[in-house]
């Protein structure tokens, strides 16, 4: 069973515990927040920069979208909420070959509100607004097809 660690938390803070906890998935509090703790039913794929953006982007024009919480600071950083991470090794090397971090196993994830040096973490899409966790492979493809997209095009036809 998914535990939570007690203390005083703000009101935000307060229903991100409670959805979490209605999603059964486990959460600790901290001095600047609550952070999701991944396990067998819940991950993290964490993507930066332009990759982000263009990931997000796919998924949103093909209807995958899932959570996202948008970190703070200089460079884009984006992680998405996933499932399935157990059964997708293949996708998850797919994803680390290109740069991106995959949060499993225990992996600490800061959650909104929660406090972070460059700022405040936040939902790009909560879990609320999102019709669906999807599955680590959905990131894989969206990733894949953004790195297919960056690749030069030719202008014309060799003949």
């Amino acid at each position: 069973m998914p535990t939570t660690f007690p203390s005083s938390v703000t009101e935000a803070t307060s229903d991100t515990v409670q959805d979490c906890r209605r999603r059964g998935w486990t959460v600790a509090e901290t001095v600047n927040g609550v952070c999701l703790i991944t396990d067998e039913q819940i991950s993290a794929i964490e993507l930066t920069g332009t990759l982000a953006a263009t990931v997000r982007r796919f998924l949103r024009a093909n209807n995958l979208s899932g959570p996202v919480i948008e970190i703070p600071g200089a460079q884009r950083r984006e992680i998405h909420l996933v499932v399935g991470a157990a059964k997708a090794a293949e996708a998850i090397g797919a994803l680390r070959a290109v740069g991106a971090i995959v949060h499993t196993g225990g992996a600490s994830i800061p959650l909104p509100p929660t406090r972070l040096s460059a700022g405040a973490a936040c939902w790009g899409i909560s879990p609320a607004e999102a019709r669906w966790v999807p599955p680590v492979v959905a990131i894989a493809a969206a990733v894949r097809a953004a790195e297919t997209g960056r690749k030069p095009h030719l202008d014309g036809v060799a003949c």
